[in-house]
Parts: C-alpha cells; sequence; structure tokens
C-alpha cells in the first residue's frame, strides 16, 4: 500500500495585491486589483500533492473566519479530520504581486500558533511507520513534531519557510528530505553558492536528503556525494506565490508513486513552470493531467 502523507501546516486566508512595484518605507502605493484566496503554505502544499495523486490528511487550526478554508481543502481531496477551531483567527497573509511576478508578504500566524502537544501526539498516534510527515515553518511546535514524527517511524519532510534564526537548532538530522530554497539553504549553510549549500547541509546531516531549489536555475537534490540536478523551464511569470509548495507537493507524490528522484524533480520543475503562469496561490496549482 502506497504510504500516506500527514502535512502538518498552516491555513491561510491570503489577500493579493496587485501593485507597479513593492511598497518602500513611507509610501502609499495604490493597488491595481485586490483579490482573495486560499493559501498558506501547508494548504498548498496540500492541494498540490491531493492534485498530483498523492492521499494527504491535512492537520492544523483555524479560527471562526477560516471555515471556507477546510471546505476548499474537502474540494481538492484532502482529508481534513484532524484540521480544529482555534480561539485566534485564521492565519492571514498580505501578498504583494509586482509587474514582474514576484512578490513580497507580511504574515499573521493567528490560529497556526496554537497548536498543542497532545493534539499533535493524538494525531500522528492514526499513521504508521513509512508514512510521510510534512511540515512548513508556519506553525508552533515543529521542533517536538519532528522529533515525535521520527520517533513514531514517520519520514519527516521540513521545508523551514518563512526561515528563522532557531531552525538551525531544530534537531534537523531526524529529518528524512530538508526543502530549502537560495535563502534558506544559505542561512543554514552560512554561504551563498549552491556548492556551499548543498556541501554544508549534506556533511552537517548525513542521513538526510537535500533539495535546494534556485528558481530559475532548477533543483538540486543531494544524499551524501550523490547530486542530481534539474534545469527550469522557461516560462512567462504571471505570480510566483505557490511555485515552491506545487513543487514540493509534486515532487513527493512522484517520489511515493516510485519514481527516479531525476523523474521527480523533472515532474517537480514542470508542475511549478505551469503554476507560476497563473495568478493566486492554490488555485494556480495544476492538475496531474496538465503535467504529465
Amino acid at each position: 500500500m502506497k504510504p500516506k502523507v500527514i502535512n502538518y501546516g498552516s491555513l491561510n486566508i491570503d489577500h493579493v495585491y496587485q501593485v507597479p512595484h513593492f511598497v518602500t518605507p513611507g509610501e502609499t502605493l495604490a493597488s491595481t486589483e485586490l483579490n482573495h484566496f486560499a493559501g498558506g503554505k501547508g494548504a498548498n502544499q496540500s492541494v498540490a500533492l491531493a492534485r498530483a495523486g498523492a492521499i494527504v490528511f491535512h492537520a492544523g487550526k483555524i479560527g471562526t473566519d477560516g471555515i471556507w478554508l477546510k471546505e476548499k481543502l474537502d474540494q481538492n481531496n484532502v482529508n481534513t479530520q484532524f484540521i480544529q477551531e482555534g480561539t485566534l483567527d485564521s492565519g492571514h497573509a498580505i501578498i504583494q504581486v509586482d509587474v514582474k511576478g514576484e512578490n513580497a508578504i507580511v504574515l499573521y500566524p493567528g490560529a497556526n500558533q496554537e497548536m498543542t502537544k497532545d493534539e499533535i501526539e493524538t494525531t500522528l498516534s492514526k499513521f504508521d511507520a513509512g508514512d510521510y510527515l510534512l511540515l512548513q515553518n508556519e506553525i508552533n511546535l515543529i521542533p517536538y513534531l519532528i522529533e515525535e514524527g521520527h520517533k513514531r517511524g514517520l519520514k519527516v519532510c521540513y521545508n523551514p519557510a518563512p526561515m528563522a534564526p532557531e531552525v538551525a537548532d531544530y534537531p534537523l538530522h531526524l529529518c528524512h528530505l530538508l526543502i530549502v530554497n537560495e535563502t534558506e539553504g544559505s542561512a543554514l549553510a552560512s554561504g551563498a553558492s549552491i556548492t556551499k549549500i548543498l556541501k554544508t547541509l549534506s556533511s552537517r546531516y548525513p542521513e538526510t536528503e537535500i533539495l535546494l531549489t534556485v528558481g530559475p536555475e532548477g533543483s538540486y537534490h543531494q544524499k551524501g556525494n550523490v547530486q542530481t540536478q534539474q534545469n527550469a523551464e522557461k516560462v512567462k511569470a504571471v505570480d510566483t506565490t505557490a511555485a515552491g509548495d506545487t513543487f514540493i507537493g509534486y515532487y513527493l507524490s512522484a517520489m511515493l508513486n516510485g519514481k527516479s528522484v531525476q523523474e521527480s524533480l523533472k515532474i517537480a520543475t514542470r508542475a511549478s513552470a505551469i503554476c507560476v503562469t497563473r495568478p493566486g496561490a492554490m488555485d494556480a496549482i495544476p492538475s496531474n493531467e496538465e503535467v504529465l
């Protein structure tokens, strides 16, 4: 039986402003368009996994203003039985998207920061050794989740986004897969070059697979001394908001389906290339039929 994925992650309401350029200190800037989307790195990655054909359960918290977020995941074939209601408002994101398709994001964590150890233990007890635990950095108790997941024999996959200094002290050596972009990788490796990031992280965490995404330059996978590289596809970007989340979801789904690292990187690259040609986050994630 194919392993299941339990994604313990964020659920956000995204407010996306189209702007001529990112607002600067002291500036009042008029946006040309405003849209509201379901988002959060966790929710986006769950939808990407589901659209890629994986069996995915989402665990997390919403406020009373976020019931529609849960319904949105339900509509996308994500199992939501482990989503609970917190005491705070749902997480929110204010996203600026400029004319080049680049984005700048301000987050309000809200209910995403209300996870408890008891809830985590109860949820993870429903999964088996060999299943995958996917994490991002938008909820609380990440070190505990990594340790508890590893203890239960789950394959912990961690994407430390948004990056924070304390991540360097997390038990990353217990992760099966560490997924970083150049910014996150540079912070962890204390070096900006691709070679430095891969060499430092693979040496520091020899039992962990390192997956490094580098935007237009593609992606790299390294485990020990074995490295795999995949070029990016050239497309006209409209909105890069969920590109990384799409890449992660499709990569993991491909690996769960027995694809090689190279094949999985190629599929993930294709999916993220389609995603950036569309506005929005979750709604921009392509279907499996579009990618394959």
